[in-house]
């Protein structure tokens, strides 16, 4: 245990790496917007991240082992950010977190849709994601053929948007 950790407790180790306000806002912007430039995920985050903390919550998931920060192959002044395989494995815990959300808090439709149908899919759909995931930021490429999960989230979530839009 290093002196700087409160205890050697898994849960608590957990939340010092991802517990404090923004750190899995962050993940999930790179895993279900699949935001992986600075400026996207500051100017779409849902909750109006100010940029100097997502700079500091990019370095600490950086120097945590969770996301990697590369020279972006299309832009010379662009760095890309891609999720290590530590941070697709916390597909399941947002997965949990957004269905306790849906079940206790009084959350938007629109915003709640992505973790209704995680919540539904269970196991075997996050085990999917996470090919996905893996095949976009890590490169191994996945099994499975047709629409991705990420297509189908997205999909639902845009179709939500629209409905209650019009209501």
């Amino acid at each position: 245990m290093d002196d700087h950790q409160r205890s050697g407790c898994p849960i608590n180790l957990t939340l010092e790496v991802v517990g404090d306000k923004w750190s899995l806002l962050v993940i999930r912007d790179m895993m279900f917007g699949n935001r992986r430039h600075f400026r996207e995920l500051l100017a779409k985050s849902e909750e109006g991240i100010a940029s100097n903390i997502l700079a500091d919550r990019l370095k600490r998931l950086t120097e945590s082992g969770l996301v990697t920060r590369a020279a972006d192959p299309t832009h010379k002044q662009k760095a890309i950010y891609s999720l290590t395989e530590r941070a697709i494995q916390l597909v399941p815990l947002l997965a949990h977190i957004g269905a306790w959300g849906r079940q206790h808090l009084p959350v938007a439709e629109d915003l709640a849709i992505r973790a209704q149908l995680l919540e539904e899919g269970g196991l075997e759909l996050w085990n999917d994601f996470m090919d996905e995931l893996r095949e976009t930021h890590l490169g191994i490429k996945r099994k499975k053929v047709g629409p991705t999960v990420g297509e189908r989230l997205q999909a639902a979530c845009e179709a939500t948007r629209r409905r209650v839009r019009r209501k």
